[in-house]
């Protein structure tokens, strides 16, 4: 009975250690994405459901309107740019979306809004984005009930496949002028330590 209540104590302040790390760790996190948020624009994508359809639209969705931005701003688009440019051509932006939808046979409207909005920890490529409050595009298509997709549209980290992604020279270099050094480097994300065992096949036969 003591076995049981003392491997029960120990097993919750295990718990209870584990939940504050946890805690800790994500305040750190959004402490940091407060710092550097102010130099970031997100993009993010509601799809009007979660069927497969809807899914796939929207991942269609947002390559014609990433692809109309990029092309429209140009390489050398500054944040205020980009912000300035999503503004001033919302509602181009939202009927170019919803043209497209209406000949893939889809009648969803497309909304388009410049806000806030709550990011978890993401990875873009080699770099890992704090969880935190950012501004971001956000695109809701349809009803917008469906799981959503995000990137980083300023600096441009915007990957279809963000997991094999390479940050380009030119939007690290931004990150690095802009934001303290000690959180670029935060941004960076660790690579895992291989360790190399070298073993003589000569040695394995003496131990056998």
């Amino acid at each position: 009975m003591k076995y049981r209540r003392d491997l029960f104590l120990c097993l919750t302040c295990l718990l209870l250690a584990f939940l504050f790390t946890m805690a800790g760790q994500r305040q750190s996190d959004e402490a940091m994405a407060a710092r550097i948020a102010p130099e970031i624009l997100r993009f993010h994508v509601l799809a009007n459901s979660d069927s497969d359809e809807d899914q796939q639209l929207k991942l269609r969705v947002r390559t014609l309107l990433l692809d109309s931005i990029y092309e429209k701003l140009g390489e050398n688009a500054s944040l205020d740019d980009t912000k300035e440019y999503v503004l001033a051509n919302k509602d181009s932006l939202e009927q170019e979306a919803e043209d497209y939808m209406k000949a893939e046979g889809y009648d969803y409207p497309a909304h388009m809004e410049v806000t806030e909005c709550y990011f978890p920890t993401k990875t873009y490529g080699d770099m890992v984005f704090p969880c935190g409050t950012y501004d971001a595009v956000r695109v809701e298509i349809g009803k917008g009930k469906g799981h959503n997709w995000w990137c980083v549209l300023y600096p441009p980290l915007c990957f279809v496949d963000s997991t094999y992604a390479v940050v380009p020279d030119s939007s690290r270099e931004i990150l690095r002028e802009s934001l303290d050094a000690a959180d670029y480097q935060a941004l960076l994300k660790k690579q895992p330590e291989v360790h190399i065992r070298i073993r003589s096949k000569f040695l394995e036969l003496l131990d056998n």
